[in-house]
């Protein structure tokens, strides 16, 4: 609990805070819809850049290490930026600040991210066969931050924009130090390639490709993705325009999933202990699959909502799956950077449903999501089929 859970708790809420806080404060700050969505891919973009780079270092330097001092410089940044706007409410000393706090928490909270995935790995191993509980719990973790921290970081920014960042300064701070609490995990030999982007990714891609199993519930995952992407790029689009609902109705639907994924991931850990992997997993890919395509044909706001809360479910089932898969076959010393390549190729999928989303007329949006969906199904029949005899995948 004092060594993983507990700073994973802290992280994970200054991660939430401020990934989706500080949008908020720009807008709040600079009164600019353009602003906005600069400083959510300043976020981002800097974040998905930093993906190698952030493994190759932890992997040569350790889990407890970059997780302490990834958490306490985005702890120096918040507080810096709390003083900067304090002095400076408005104007282009602010704007220029919250611009920079978007693109510096961006990368900070990616090098404290790898290393608590990193630190949740090795306690998985160390837990052996009961390894799925921990992740099961890691999981719960995240996603009780993802329902709590957007909802906190808009009420703390009624008190003003210094209030919000002083207050997320906390739990970044104590991210910090729990962080020395955390086991030390392997590091990589000496003669290994420095903190590189490019050849920690380049490692992290041989790792997947020398690992059949983990590249298999990779790949079904990752057409999973798309899917899963593309209903939350063009959920604004359904909900408001296609239901005539309010933007609140599209909140409405992602925390509903949250509370949906919380479930699963408390029925999961049950369903391991009897079943194994392979079954559990196979049962969340169907559901994820029959539910998706079933909301791209959704006739009304509440099946929608109904329906891509079975999604979410269905989806966290299989992320304890892979999260447990992870931890039992990636080489420890060369965790962090395989780690960094798998959640890259995952994420990918995210900007290309953008992009289909704003190409797409909102009347053929239905059409898009059907194919995704049908492209997802295919995708994880194939990814699980060819699981079914894995060795990895038995227990």
């Amino acid at each position: 609990m004092r060594s993983i859970y507990l700073p994973r708790t802290a992280d994970a809420l200054a991660f939430a805070m401020s990934t989706y806080g500080i949008p908020l404060l720009v807008l709040a700050t600079t009164r600019s819809a353009a602003l906005t969505g600069a400083a959510f891919a300043l976020e981002w973009i800097p974040r998905l850049a930093a993906f190698g780079w952030a493994g190759s270092v932890v992997d040569r330097r350790g889990a407890a290490v970059v997780f302490h001092l990834g958490s306490l410089g985005r702890a120096l940044a918040l507080a810096a930026g709390a003083v900067l706007l304090h002095l400076h409410p408005s104007g282009t000393v602010a704007s220029v600040t919250v611009m920079v706090l978007a693109a510096t928490t961006g990368v900070l909270t990616e090098f404290s991210y790898i290393a608590a995935e990193t630190a949740g790995a090795a306690a998985g191993r160390r837990a052996g066969a009961r390894a799925h509980r921990v992740q099961a719990v890691l999981l719960g973790i995240d996603q009780t931050a993802t329902l709590a921290g957007p909802a906190l970081a808009g009420v703390l920014l009624l008190a003003g924009p210094p209030s919000m960042l002083a207050v997320i300064t906390v739990p970044s701070l104590l991210a910090a130090l729990l962080a020395l609490r955390t086991p030390p995990s392997p590091v990589a030999p000496a003669r290994a390639p420095k903190g590189q982007s490019g050849a920690g990714l380049l490692t992290g891609w041989r790792t997947i490709r020398s690992l059949p199993a983990l590249g298999w519930l990779v790949t079904g995952l990752t057409l999973s993705n798309l899917a899963t992407g593309l209903l939350q790029a063009a959920g604004p689009v359904i909900v408001v325009q296609h239901f005539g609902q309010s933007t609140t109705a599209v909140g409405l639907v992602w925390s509903a999933a949250a509370v949906a994924t919380l479930l699963s991931v408390t029925l999961c850990r049950f369903a391991l202990d009897r079943l194994g992997l392979w079954p559990v997993g196979a049962a969340c890919a169907a559901l994820a699959s029959l539910a998706c395509l079933a909301a791209a044909q959704a006739p009304d706001y509440r099946s929608y909502l109904v329906l891509v809360a079975v999604l979410m479910a269905a989806e966290g089932g299989m992320t304890v799956v892979l999260r447990t898969l992870r931890s039992r076959l990636i080489p420890p010393e060369k965790f962090g950077s395989t780690l960094s390549a798998t959640i890259l190729i995952l994420l990918l999928p995210f900007p290309v449903a953008g992009v289909l989303t704003a190409l797409t007329p909102p009347d053929e949006l239905g059409h898009v999501i059907t194919a995704c969906a049908a492209l997802q199904a295919l995708g994880l029949f194939c990814a699980f089929a060819r699981l079914r005899t894995d060795p990895a995948l038995r227990t």
